[in-house]
């Protein structure tokens, strides 16, 4: 039965599946790109993404894989499949399947050869057990890439600490927030991967910019993603206040066109089933 915590998430990814990765911002797809490079895939191959959300993975791995493969998205959010039906259909893909699911435990048959999940583990209850559950997933070799997040660039820690006031102890456990636990360090993650029987376990890291046109393109970046959940927690009466202070740093941090760009630290950890 999928927990309360999963039906949070599935309820707040529905309210920003119209606008996530949808913004202008280079940031999900630069990742997803990598992230299926390292993964490998090759045409006929069967492909599971767990957490699919619009298909920034999904998409790629189904044009590798080709006509003789399959590419098989998750999700547990209605609106984010919904979307991703629309990419789908818009890219003339005719050998993607998806999948509404719960990437805790899910209910998802088939054995693949590569199963991917981008920036979904830290999202969930127990992502030990989660990554375990994956294991049944995969062929015997079949590989397995997720994606996390490592260090943030410091100016937009600073930003994004303006919501710190407002949070919840959820939202700022060290764990879940990478400031402890696993996913603090690459080898926090590997740990967490092997524990859950996968083997041949690396981590292999990259960096992107991500680059703000003005300080609105970054209010509507942040609206649509999983921040729109800390700006829900920010009382009405003070959000433009919030909004004005992040603004002013925004124009400071600017370069002399007025974009700012910030980077994002991320890694892959990438294993195989024995």
């Amino acid at each position: 039965m999928t927990s309360e915590h999963t039906q949070q998430v599935g309820r707040l990814f529905d309210q920003v599946a119209d606008d996530y990765d949808a913004v202008g911002v280079d940031f999900f797809g630069p990742m997803a790109a990598r992230l299926v490079e390292e993964l490998r895939p090759q045409p006929g191959e069967r492909w599971l993404d767990i957490g699919c959300g619009r298909g920034a993975v999904l998409l790629r791995a189904a044009e590798t894989v080709g006509a003789d493969g399959e590419a098989v998205g998750t999700d547990i959010s209605r609106g984010m499949l919904e979307r991703c039906a629309e990419r789908v259909s818009d890219a003339g893909l005719t050998n993607v399947r998806l999948i509404e699911d719960d990437a805790q435990a899910p209910a998802v048959d088939g054995a693949f050869d590569v199963v991917s999940s981008s920036a979904v583990v830290f999202f969930l209850p127990d992502p030990g057990a989660a990554l375990a559950s994956w294991l049944r997933l995969a062929v015997p070799g079949g590989r397995l890439g997720i994606l996390t997040f490592a260090e943030l660039d410091p100016r937009w820690q600073a930003l994004d600490a303006l919501f710190r006031p407002y949070l919840p102890p959820d939202m700022l456990d060290a764990r879940t927030t990478g400031a402890a636990g696993p996913f603090a360090s690459d080898a926090g993650v590997e740990e967490l991967v092997s524990g859950a029987g996968w083997s041949d376990v690396r981590t292999v890291r990259d960096e992107v910019g991500v680059r703000f046109a003005t300080p609105e393109h970054w209010l509507r970046f942040s609206m649509s993603t999983g921040q729109r959940r800390m700006w829900a927690l920010v009382p009405e009466d003070e959000r433009d206040a919030v909004a004005a202070t992040a603004f002013e740093q925004l124009r400071a941090d600017a370069d002399a066109d007025g974009s700012t760009t910030y980077w994002q630290r991320y890694r892959l950890t990438l294993a195989a089933r024995p």
